[in-house]
């Protein structure tokens, strides 16, 4: 792995904690010192995700919530505020892959659902905080984007569509903010090993559904890329989409070439 960037003293909030790659992300910012705010809506997976890496001996608090509300996004950044007077990277990671079906099958409230999740909950999480970093005058924020935003995938009209718009929001937040100290990046892991992909898998509905499971990544890599992007390395992609699907985006990282996803 390339060089770690020292965390200590730095507040971080992530959505979509509670399990999969919200949870890796939150304990490798954590191992490096930050204090992390995880937030996710499933209050019971929450706290033991939380127990867990306080076990660790990690500092870390949870705020349960759902990013579709703005309330409760706003909140959280407010508690990362009243309690560390500071928030320095936002890591919008929560999304949800459901409804998985055809556009003229698809439930209508379950497709808008994914929306409020996975567009309006990005648009939220910076319309919180940007203001908070301009004052500051530095930050990072990293959406969590995917190869979804650039591909037309059967079954996933919600989830290109979503995606596709989430990632236009990190251009535009670069373009208005404009502060070299200020990073706004995308970050595409590609697919990796976790409870949604199982989901898409038995979907069998598309080709990324029929990828065989030694073909995805650990959500441990997608936590270093996160580090790398907030470190020093993580200005040069300001305003653009990381990823680590190619060999030169795992080269930055120092990842391994050869996928080492867990079954």
């Amino acid at each position: 792995m390339t060089d770690r960037p020292n965390l200590a003293g730095k507040t971080a909030l992530v959505t979509g904690a509670s399990q999969g790659i919200g949870f890796a992300i939150s304990e490798k910012l954590a191992a490096q010192g930050a204090h992390v705010f995880m937030l996710a809506r499933n209050k019971s997976a929450l706290e033991e995700a939380t127990t867990d890496l306080k076990e660790k001996g990690y500092s870390v608090a949870s705020f349960s919530g759902d990013v579709s509300q703005y309330e409760n996004v706003k909140m959280a950044v407010s508690t990362c505020l009243e309690t560390k007077g500071s928030l320095d990277i936002l890591v919008n990671n929560a999304g949800v892959i459901d409804p998985i079906s055809l556009l003229a099958e698809s439930d209508p409230d379950a497709w808008g659902k994914a929306v409020d999740i996975n567009l309006k909950g990005v648009y939220f999480g910076l319309r919180a905080v940007l203001p908070v970093m301009t004052r500051q005058g530095a930050g990072t924020i990293i959406n969590i984007s995917s190869g979804a935003a650039n591909s037309i995938l059967e079954g996933w009209s919600h989830y290109c569509s979503t995606k596709a718009a989430a990632k236009k929001l990190t251009e535009i937040a670069h373009k208005e903010t404009a502060n070299p100290d200020i990073h706004i990046i995308g970050l595409s892991p590609g697919s990796v090993a976790t409870q949604m992909m199982k989901k898409i898998k038995a979907s069998n509905v598309n080709p990324v559904s029929q990828l065989d499971w030694d073909s995805h990544i650990s959500p441990e890599w997608v936590g270093e890329a996160v580090l790398f992007l907030c470190g020093p390395g993580g200005s040069h992609y300001s305003g653009t989409d990381f990823s680590i699907k190619t060999p030169e985006g795992r080269k930055a990282v120092g990842l391994p070439m050869e996928n080492t996803a867990d079954a």
